[in-house]
């Protein structure tokens, strides 16, 4: 394939995924007018979605035996369960729980900020510098959430407040996701790292329903939505955001995925019928603009830009991918 065809073919597939992974929210406010619970959705999406990447796993196992490199320790293992708890299982039950009482615009404004929590975390934890610049990204992104929250406060009450922690609690389950990721992807290679990760966070995602759900009855609209989170909305965007990363920069695929709250925002307005002020249009614009110069300042700064999430809205670290 030519350079400049590859090019934008790269371009297309990094915006099918971003656009993909942006429907999540739609699938489950859909979901949730079957009157059913955050933990069986949960478990569904995984249920359908973690053969596939068990699939992928065995493939990346395979080919890594057959390039002669040893077999992961125990200890690497342990470590991508651990990272898959945190950023797939966690992340995904309180983001599940927050779409019950919030919109599909506010929560993926509220996940769209785990940027800055790894930002604040890297330098309480581990002394990353944080710049004058990354410091004005983060006031104007939470001013922007504020303004969006201010909005819809007088008409969702607690329910805005509840909901919104509960997404905040995503976005820093995430953020320590992508923390633990940057560290230890590199021993397993990010597709079998990854694999690992997602199949064990599906069996935690299972495991909650059992502990914590009310059966699994479901009625096959629901199922539908359920395989179409799981397909389009988590394994399709996997592929075609990895499939953009092998033919354009890995910080082009960053930046493309700062239109993801667009996205959902639209979709959300047409076909969740959402209401959208112009208050709403300011903060959504100050928490686009907040984070979009974060993720712009932070590659450049440390040439290993963020690509964007493989679940929830994960990033793995420059030249590693997911499936």
């Amino acid at each position: 394939m030519n350079p400049p065809v590859s090019r934008l073919v790269g371009y297309a597939c990094a915006a099918l995924g971003a656009a993909f992974f942006s429907t999540k929210a739609i699938f489950i406010k859909l979901a949730f007018q079957e009157q059913v619970d955050a933990s069986l959705m949960l478990a569904y999406r995984m249920v359908f979605a973690t053969p596939v990447f068990v699939a992928i796993g065995i493939w990346a196992y395979a080919q890594r035996r057959a390039k002669g490199e040893p077999a992961p320790s125990g200890r690497n293992v342990a470590y991508a369960i651990v990272t898959g708890f945190l950023g797939y299982y966690v992340a995904s039950a309180f983001d599940f729980a927050g779409l019950m009482y919030i919109s599909a615009s506010l929560e993926r404004l509220v996940l769209f900020t785990y940027p800055l929590f790894v930002m604040f975390i890297g330098a309480a934890l581990y002394g990353e510098d944080v710049t004058r610049f990354s410091v004005a990204a983060a006031v104007v992104t939470y001013v922007g959430l504020g303004v969006v929250f201010a909005t819809d406060l007088p008409q969702g009450g607690r329910d805005t407040i509840i909901g919104t922690f509960l997404v905040l609690g995503a976005a820093i389950s995430f953020a320590w996701h992508q923390i633990l990721a940057k560290r230890f992807i590199s021993h397993l290679g990010s597709l079998l790292f990854t694999s690992i990760a997602l199949s064990s966070a599906g069996v935690f995602c299972v495991l909650h329903h059992v502990v914590f759900g009310a059966g699994w009855a479901a009625s096959p609209r629901f199922l539908w939505l359920a395989f179409g989170c799981a397909i389009v909305a988590t394994v399709l965007p996997s592929f075609l955001v990895n499939a953009g990363i092998a033919r354009v920069s890995p910080q082009a695929v960053s930046m493309i995925a700062t239109a993801s709250p667009i996205v959902t925002i639209g979709l959300a307005i047409w076909i969740l019928g959402e209401p959208f002020t112009r208050a709403d249009a300011i903060g959504s614009a100050l928490v686009l603009a907040g984070v979009g110069l974060y993720t712009w300042g932070d590659s450049r700064n440390r040439g290993r830009p963020v690509v964007p999430p493989l679940a929830e809205g994960p990033a793995v670290p420059a030249r590693e991918s997911g499936p």
